[in-house]
């Protein structure tokens, strides 16, 4: 089947082009003068003084914080399955919304661990009637095929990005410090393992892993698959604007996700970065709007391969290195217990004056 021309640019709301406000550069030299006053040797906390530092600008505070935190994950599911990508069936997404609501799902166990307020938006799931404990946000069920079509029509990638605004805009209520972004879909690493390989200009079998465990041979196959949606649908053969990427190989999860980053960053609201599939949202989300960059504090680095890649093109050094490729934010909920650690020693150590500990000599 011949795929659509170009013709149709996907046209996203005005909000998304908006510049994210610049972090306080005044906020970030007092903390930075902080640290230098700290009880230790200059530097010896590492990069969890470069992260209190950093968080200050982004928070416009003297003290930064991440004691409140929102968890948001966005579920979808992708017609792409239906070529055989994945080791679990499409049922499988449902039936973890329903978990995640429930309490059973990892991310439900980490949220309330570290007391965190958890949300699931089903932004573009098979499931027919609505979930007890989750938010419906969807212009259709699932996506397309995107080795025989366009994943999504133009329409359903502006309202995803609406969907993650408009999550973005509840968890606000709430007035977090920060906010921790999390997926769920069967599929889903097909999709952003395309979307990585076509802005990053890379072969889709240096990009695509195992995603949910399919063998060496089934890899194979599946980057194979992409290389030729990626053929089919033009992404080869120009330059590929993230918008347009989305439109033909992505997820209606994915484009929610990239859609909450920018809202977040608007909000000057930093984000805690995912594994693969919210890394390549968050690469996406660059594209469109490059002044969100600042406010993404990625996590951790999944045993996904694609992802170091992808971390590479952001210049990002995440956190963690578990070997999780678990996905629905759990990495960035490990994280979280980092980042506030960091911020408490920011914040509650003595300075050498105030403990009467002589200071390194001029």
């Amino acid at each position: 089947m011949k795929s659509m021309l170009h013709a149709n640019e996907v046209r996203l709301p005005g909000w998304v082009y908006q510049a994210c406000p610049p972090p306080s550069q005044l906020h970030r030299d007092r903390a930075a003068e902080r640290q230098a006053q700290l009880t230790k040797p200059t530097g010896a906390l590492g990069r969890l003084e470069t992260l209190a530092i950093d968080l200050a600008g982004l928070q416009a505070t003297d003290r930064p914080r991440a004691e409140r935190a929102s968890i948001l994950i966005f579920a979808g599911d992708h017609g792409i399955v239906a070529q055989g990508v994945s080791a679990y069936p499409q049922e499988v997404t449902v039936a973890m919304m329903a978990n995640f609501a429930a309490g059973g799902a990892a991310i439900s166990v980490l949220a309330r661990e570290l007391n965190c307020r958890l949300e699931v938006i089903d932004a573009g799931s098979l499931a027919e009637v609505p979930l007890a404990g989750v938010v419906t946000d969807k212009p259709r069920a699932g996506t397309r095929d995107f080795s025989r079509e366009p994943a999504l029509n133009t329409e359903d990638v502006s309202f995803a990005f609406e969907c993650g605004g408009r999550a973005v805009e509840r968890a606000a209520t709430h007035v977090p410090d920060l906010l921790i972004l999390g997926e769920m879909g069967i599929g889903n690493t097909t999709a952003s393992a395309a979307i990585a390989a076509a802005l990053l200009a890379v072969p889709a079998d240096a990009i695509t892993g195992s995603g949910t465990g399919i063998d060496a041979d089934g890899r194979k196959r599946k980057a194979a698959i992409i290389e030729l949606a990626l053929a089919l649908h033009k992404l080869r053969s120009e330059e590929a604007k993230a918008e347009t990427v989305l439109q033909y190989v992505g997820g209606l999860e994915v484009a929610a996700l990239v859609g909450a980053i920018i809202a977040a960053a608007q909000r000057s609201l930093p984000v805690l970065v995912d594994g693969f599939i919210v890394s390549v949202s968050a690469l996406a989300a660059t594209r469109i709007n490059p002044t969100c960059r600042p406010y993404l504090i990625f996590s951790h680095r999944s045993a996904e391969e694609g992802h170091r890649r992808v971390l590479e093109e952001l210049q990002a050094r995440p956190l963690l290195d578990l070997d999780l490729r678990l996905g629905e934010g759990s990495g960035a909920a490990l994280a979280l217990a980092i980042v506030r650690l960091a911020c408490a020693l920011h914040n509650n150590m003595a300075t050498f004056s105030e403990a009467a500990v002589p200071d390194r000599g001029s």
